[in-house]
């Protein structure tokens, strides 16, 4: 199971104090806020994500990990991604 395999079994929240579970709490606010801000402002990043989850449920892939370096590495990703986009935009 990943929690053994990463070492986050158990989560001890009273590890932090209150004052850090703030600055954790706001930082991951901040971090949430600047996360959107960015795929606000980079709409390519939400047509390259869904172009390869629709390809992955398609052809359901029996090496996930070298169908997604197959699909990356595509010379002709960025081409199919901007006409995907100019396609959204009309």
């Amino acid at each position: 199971m990943m929690a053994e395999k990463s070492g986050l079994e158990k989560l001890d929240i009273g590890a932090l104090s209150p004052e850090q579970q703030e600055k954790l709490r706001q930082f991951k606010i901040t971090t949430r806020i600047a996360n959107e801000k960015y795929l606000r402002s980079h709409p390519e990043v939400e047509v390259l994500l869904s172009d390869f989850l629709r390809d992955v449920f398609l052809k359901r892939p029996a090496d996930i990990r070298e169908f997604a370096a197959d699909h990356f590495t595509d010379p002709n990703l960025s081409k199919t991604i901007c006409s995907k986009l100019q396609g959204n935009l009309d």
